[in-house]
């Protein structure tokens, strides 16, 4: 069985600083700030916890959270062109503070699926 993109990259640990450097990020960007609640605790407990699961680790999230329904779970907010394309800087900056702990099969396949997903979320 080939081994997971989650344990390829060492497990969870990966995926927090991952979620840390988005989160360092999106605390100064003025297009997504607003769009967070003033406390980031959950969100970035949540992401974490998504991105553990899609890439193949425990499945925590939907134990906890049901189906991860992206689409109903981002239509409150208004998901723009202009917020896909901050979003995505910032999980691009994210991604590049962990290059050194990707190779690049690893980081092309975490770019892909976070521009897939930020374009289907983009609701206006």
């Amino acid at each position: 069985m080939e081994e997971s993109l989650f344990d390829q990259v060492g497990g969870d640990a990966f995926f927090v600083q991952l979620v840390d450097a988005f989160y360092a990020v999106v605390e100064t960007d003025e297009t997504l700030r607003p769009m967070y609640p003033d406390d980031l605790t959950d969100a970035r407990r949540h992401l974490t916890l998504f991105l553990v699961q899609y890439w193949g680790g425990a499945r925590t999230y939907q134990d906890e959270r049901g189906h991860p329904r992206l689409r109903m779970r981002h239509a409150p907010f208004r998901v723009t062109k202009t917020a896909r394309d901050a979003w995505l800087s910032a999980m691009g900056k994210a991604l590049e503070n962990m290059r050194d702990q990707l190779n690049d099969e690893q980081f092309t396949e975490m770019s892909s699926y976070f521009a897939m997903a930020a374009n289907q979320l983009r609701n206006v």
